[in-house]
Order: C-alpha cells, then sequence, then structure tokens
C-alpha cells in the first residue's frame, strides 16, 4: 500500500541539543507534540569538526524525517542550540548548514546553554550550570539580562568538565607510575575501561583525538570515588570547586548571589557519583546560598523545538 503523503498545511518542526558527546533531536507539530527524536553523535563543531557536526545533526534529522515519513520541504522552523555556538563565525555556518538542507524552513542557531535555560525556566528568571564534556554556567535575570562563564573549550577553560576530570586522572595516574603521587585504583582500570591492552595505545587515542578519552574516564573516577578513592575523591572536590566558582561568577553579574534563584544542574556529570553530587551542592551553597535547585521538567532538545515554533509565531505576528 503506497505510503500517505503528509498534509501540505501540517507544519513540522525541529529542535537539536547537539553537544560534544552526542545530538539530541526531536520533531514536533505545531503544538509542541513530540512526533520523533533521534540520537547520534558529537555536534560542537569545535571539538568534532564541522564534518562531523553537519553528518551527526543530519543523521539525526534523517531519522525522524524518516519516522513521520516526511521531506525537507516540510520543516517549518529549526532551532539548533550546538556547543560552540557562542562564537558568531559558529552560528554563521550553522545557520548556512540548515538553510540550504532546510528551504522552507526558518532557522535559529544559539548556544546549547540558551536552550538548557529554556528547558528549565522558560522564558523567565534562572541559572544554569552545565556540566558534560565541557563546562559552563548562564543566567538571566526577570528582566532579561544574561551573564555567561566558561565554555571557551578544554584547553583554556571547561574546569571541572568531564574532559577535565578525565585529563587530570590520567596525569594522576602518571604520577602515580613515577612515585611523584598518591597510589589510586584508577592504575589497575584505565585500560580496560578504554578497552586497550597497553599505555602506549592509550596515548596514541589521546593524541589522535582526546575526546574520545578523557571525557570518557570521568565516569570510573566517579565510581571509584565513591568506593572511596582518595585520588578520585580529591580530583571531583577541585572539580565541584571549579563548577560552583562558574555559577557563582554568573549569579554575581545579575545581581543574584545573595537572592532567592532557581538553578538547575545540566549534563552527564551530574547523577554520577553521591559523593560528587554533594560535592556540588556544598560548593554551591557557598557562592549562591539562597538557589533553589529545580529539575527541568524538559529535554533541552525540546525546548529548542518550541523556540523553534516560536520562530514562526512571532512572524506572523510581526507580518
Amino acid at each position: 500500500m503506497a505510503q500517505k503523503e503528509p498534509a501540505k498545511e501540517t507544519a513540522y518542526f525541529l529542535g537539536f541539543d547537539g553537544g560534544g558527546t552526542k545530538t539530541d533531536c526531536v520533531l514536533t507539530d505545531a503544538k509542541g507534540k513530540i512526533l520523533a527524536r533521534a540520537l547520534a553523535g558529537p555536534s560542537n563543531p569545535l571539538r568534532s569538526g564541522y564534518t562531523k557536526a553537519w553528518f551527526s545533526l543530519s543523521e539525526a534529522a534523517d531519522v525522524v524525517l524518516g519516522h513521520e515519513k516526511i521531506r525537507a520541504e516540510n520543516i517549518r522552523a529549526i532551532c539548533a542550540g550546538l556547543g560552540g555556538a557562542g562564537r558568531s563565525d559558529v552560528v554563521r555556518r550553522a545557520e548556512t548548514f540548515f538553510e540550504r538542507g532546510y528551504p522552507e524552513a526558518q532557522v535559529r542557531v544559539t548556544s546549547d546553554l540558551e536552550i538548557a535555560l529554556e528547558a528549565a525556566f522558560g522564558t523567565g528568571e534562572g541559572i544554569i550550570l552545565l556540566g558534560g564534556t565541557g563546562s559552563a554556567a548562564i543566567a538571566r535575570d526577570a528582566n532579561g539580562r544574561m551573564a555567561r562563564a566558561g565554555g571557551r573549550g578544554p584547553w583554556i577553560s571547561d574546569e571541572g568538565s568531564a574532559f577535565d576530570v578525565g585529563r587530570r586522572a590520567m596525569a594522576a595516574i602518571v604520577l602515580a607510575d613515577e612515585h611523584r603521587g598518591p597510589a589510586t585504583a584508577l592504575s589497575a582500570r584505565i585500560l580496560k575501561t578504554h578497552e586497550v591492552t597497553d599505555w602506549k595505545m592509550l596515548m596514541d587515542m589521546v593524541t589522535k583525538n582526546p575526546d574520545s578519552v578523557f571525557p570518557k574516564t570521568f565516569p570510573l573516577v566517579a565510581e571509584l570515588a565513591d568506593a572511596g578513592d582518595e585520588v578520585c575523591r580529591d580530583l571531583l572536590a577541585g572539580a565541584a570547586v571549579a563548577l560552583a566558582g562558574l555559577a557563582g561568577a554568573v549569579a554575581n553579574d545579575i545581581g543574584a548571589a545573595k537572592r532567592e534563584i532557581p538553578l538547575a544542574k545540566v549534563g552527564g556529570i551530574f547523577g554520577r557519583s553521591k559523593h560528587f553530587d554533594a560535592l556540588i551542592d556544598a560548593e554551591l551553597r557557598k557562592v549562591v546560598p539562597r538557589h533553589r535547585l529545580v529539575t527541568p521538567e524538559i529535554s533541552p532538545a525540546e525546548a529548542a523545538a518550541r523556540m523553534a515554533i516560536r520562530l514562526v509565531a512571532a512572524k506572523g505576528n510581526a507580518a
């Protein structure tokens, strides 16, 4: 039986959440109902490169469009929150990519932080502390004033991130091996974690693609910290101070350090270790003592789709 073509008046919208580890994509209708969603590889252009980012975004979109048996021409608007999109050149290139692939769609590319802010607080005030492959914080007050800290890349920023903790963990293993630092259970577990048989193979992986090694070391550090490994606990203690510092910086910038304000923790490093989560919460109470912890009710990709719907609504109101 031939597949029924979607009605021409049906409006479809795409929302993307693209980071250094994965891409989440949702397809919705005009009312925001999720019709399909898909995961693909990393799509932060500054970490994985533009070619890999475009491939991941296209792969995820192809899955959700295929699920509903629609074409790119049926998409009315797209909003993509991408890691690295704090830079205007990244935004321009990403918007051009989407505009060429979806000729009937309005397009907005913004940062993954902004869609996380939307997911947690809608258009209201709040602070997002992002901890994943990278790290950053963003805040918005009731008047729409924004502040941002971190997220400038692994070599000069991203303190407390999975990449940062993983890199420091590898350094700790070296120090232990050379009897310049305390022994750690990391030494006996690191090769198996990365499915290699010797240290040289692991170093080759680091040289070729550090993002394939350092962030993936974080879960091991978290596990061993909960088991009592002091080196891992020290690594996570430093990470907690760094992450709280990001939240404190943006809270100060919008004048919210001493008053009540909602705060959401977003990203893969949270919820991995009870010990780490307790450390972060303790440090946050020091720098933003009156924060109120909020759990986002929707995912950042869903929030991006809502922002895409608003693009069309805003154009209609302006017409």
